[in-house]
């Protein structure tokens, strides 16, 4: 039996153009998610603003839907701005992608309380001796603030 030999299909009929071969190796990414899915998702704050990008995230984009995760009354209020914020998003993407706004549900997240504040406390004896050994003003001032961060305590 004679051994098949395995020649990839886009390599078979010789070269070819770069732009000919993007849509078949793209094809399996985009079947995940689309370029204007993806589009939207990085450029959600700066497409319809940053008052707007706390309200709602966007899910997915699937046949013109465009789905929004948000809480109830943001949904309401999105609802009735529909048609200003799908001009938005189609005007960014230069093309109608966005024909219609689904909600889904999204519990309100609680804000994360703000991180500590460190009150600097004194140095070791052994760090500020190293400290004394290095050389250049700019670096043992750096490491001194580095030091002074590593052994702060918390308010």
């Amino acid at each position: 039996m004679a051994k098949k030999e395995t020649v990839l299909p886009f390599l078979s009929s010789g070269p070819k153009e770069l732009g000919a071969l993007i849509p078949r190796a793209t094809r399996p990414a985009f079947r995940k998610k689309s370029p204007d899915s993806a589009q939207i998702l990085a450029d959600w704050p700066i497409i319809i603003g940053p008052s707007v990008a706390r309200m709602a995230e966007p899910v997915r984009l699937s046949a013109g839907t465009l789905t929004l995760a948000c809480t109830g009354p943001a949904a309401m209020e999105l609802g009735m701005a529909a048609p200003a914020l799908m001009e938005r998003i189609n005007g960014h993407l230069g093309r109608i992608a966005v024909r219609k706004l689904a909600f889904v549900q999204r519990v309100a997240r609680p804000e994360a309380p703000p991180p500590p504040r460190l009150i600097p406390g004194p140095l070791p004896a052994r760090v500020e001796r190293s400290l004394g050994a290095v050389p250049g003003d700019e670096l043992r001032e750096v490491l001194e603030r580095l030091a002074k961060g590593v052994f702060a305590r918390k308010s």
